[in-house]
């Protein structure tokens, strides 16, 4: 019987975060970083971003991006630890920490994004 594990979902989930984070993030940093700021783009006012933010699709949206985000790095962080710092005898202890600290980012997000 072949045995199964969560690898490839978990390496699913490690690049849909890294697409997440490469498409959307720069364009979110570039509108609100620079462009609004310096007025190349006129920005939205106050209460029309604030309807397009309690919108449930972009409530989800934005947690999508963010949970992928953390997942990216915790998956990434692993493979640091274990393979970089050579700390392979410990690895369930390191995947528990960085999923875990993932984890607990995402419900963070949650919060943020519910509260």
């Amino acid at each position: 019987m072949v045995k199964r594990t969560v690898e490839p979902f978990v390496w699913l989930l490690f690049s849909a975060g890294g697409m997440a984070a490469a498409l959307v993030l720069p364009v979110l940093l570039f509108l609100f970083g620079v462009a609004f700021p310096l007025g190349w783009i006129a920005p939205p006012d106050h209460t029309h971003l604030l309807a397009v933010l309690r919108h449930p699709l972009t409530k989800l949206g934005l947690f999508g991006v963010c949970a992928l985000s953390l997942v990216h790095w915790a998956h990434r962080f692993r493979f640091t630890l274990r393979d970089g710092l050579r700390l392979r005898r410990f690895d369930r202890l390191i995947a528990a920490m960085c999923y875990g600290a993932a984890l607990a980012g995402a419900v963070v997000a949650w919060r943020l994004l519910l509260g």
